[in-house]
């Protein structure tokens, strides 16, 4: 039987989400602070720990920090999920948290029950990332939440400014026009500092993402990755003209597709597809981009997440002549949507996340162009 340790400050939070996992059939052991936390880690050699974001005295943040570093877990944090609360669980899945779920209410739960329950389920068979330079991440965390002026954190190359593609550029197609598609869940935030942040200002390609991910969170997102890449970052709001040297974010609880308007290449925010049940949805992106653009212009990377979103769409776009990435199993953090892809023979290639972007490179830069790359 698998054991969860519950650390909230609030009882009847505690109790709450303890009611649900034992329904569920694990056994749970709680604390009501971050320091009991700690204490009782060693103890109790929980599978999983769920960690409030936010408490008095040792904040979430902190407490994270210290379990992976003491005594690393799988750790899935539990949030409000507002927008007031997306800078704290955003450092978390940072600082190495395997996920962020939702606070149960009171009264009926419903799907947010269940998304705890499942979450907790895929954390126990993940594996905590070792996060390198955690104090200073730590740090660094605390001071952007504070509103102080960002730093790049150690081991990450300094920001330079996106490249600017001329409109004649983009019209006459230089590079010729193709998209790279990225589907990503659980684990994604830190997963996406190993490969966005290695691409250089020069990728000709624009870059579309499907993060699962609820809507309070995704423009925080994007804006912590455009800090760090030399390509622009943005979430997808309206239809954005897609262009070289810019990174789409697909806004969480929606979906996002490719259109052409105008004669011209957008990604489109659209309502969730109810007969899918994770959003931003990768099948349903990889699927419009098929309808757009021949194979050969398309990349798919599917990355960390359980479950097999993205994995039917890329086999089919690898099965067309299209070039697709799996994230290998020693870097993903849940092994389940790149997994699927490879099991159904749709992984051109299979590598760890910190060497997709060479790849990338390799595949869509000129020779000449990758000077540092290669």
């Amino acid at each position: 039987m698998l054991t969860v340790l519950v650390v909230d400050d609030s009882a009847l939070m505690r109790r709450r989400i303890a009611d649900l996992l034992i329904e569920a059939g694990f056994r749970v052991e709680t604390a009501a602070t971050g320091e009991e936390a700690l204490a009782r880690l060693p103890v109790v050699d929980p599978d999983v720990v769920t960690l409030d974001v936010t408490m008095p005295g040792m904040d979430g943040l902190t407490c994270l920090a210290r379990i992976m570093v003491e005594h690393p877990k799988p750790v899935v944090m539990v949030s409000a999920l507002t927008g007031a609360g997306a800078e704290e669980t955003l450092e978390a899945l940072r600082l190495g948290a395997v996920e962020a779920v939702q606070k149960p209410a009171a009264g009926s739960i419903g799907r947010i029950g269940e998304e705890l329950v499942e979450t907790v389920r895929a954390a126990a068979s993940s594996r905590p990332r070792r996060v390198h330079g955690l104090r200073e991440r730590l740090r660094l965390a605390r001071a952007r939440i504070a509103g102080e002026d960002f730093v790049v954190p150690e081991g990450l190359p300094p920001a330079v400014p996106p490249m600017a593609a001329s409109p004649a550029a983009v019209a006459a197609g230089d590079e010729g026009e193709g998209v790279v598609l990225v589907g990503v869940s659980t684990g994604g935030p830190s997963t996406l500092e190993d490969i966005l942040p290695l691409l250089p200002a020069g990728f000709p390609w624009p870059v579309v993402v499907a993060q699962h991910m609820p809507a309070a969170f995704t423009a925080t997102l994007a804006r912590r990755l455009d800090e760090l890449c030399a390509l622009r970052v943005l979430e997808v709001e309206r239809a954005t003209v897609l262009a070289p040297g810019m990174v789409c974010i697909a806004r969480g609880s929606a979906d996002v597709e490719l259109a052409r308007r105008g004669g011209r290449l957008q990604a489109v925010c659209v309502p969730p597809s109810p007969d899918r049940p994770w959003h931003p949805n990768a099948d349903r992106l990889v699927t419009s981009a098929l309808r757009l653009l021949p194979a050969d212009r398309l990349v798919g990377v599917l990355l960390t997440g359980m479950g097999n979103d993205g994995a039917a769409a890329m086999a089919e776009l690898h099965a067309r002549g299209g070039r697709t990435i799996a994230e290998s199993e020693d870097s993903a953090v849940v092994f389940g949507m790149p997994q699927d892809l490879i099991r159904r023979g749709g992984a051109g290639v299979v590598l760890p996340s910190g060497r997709i972007a060479g790849q990338l490179t390799r595949w869509l830069m000129p020779v000449g162009r990758r000077a540092g790359i290669d």
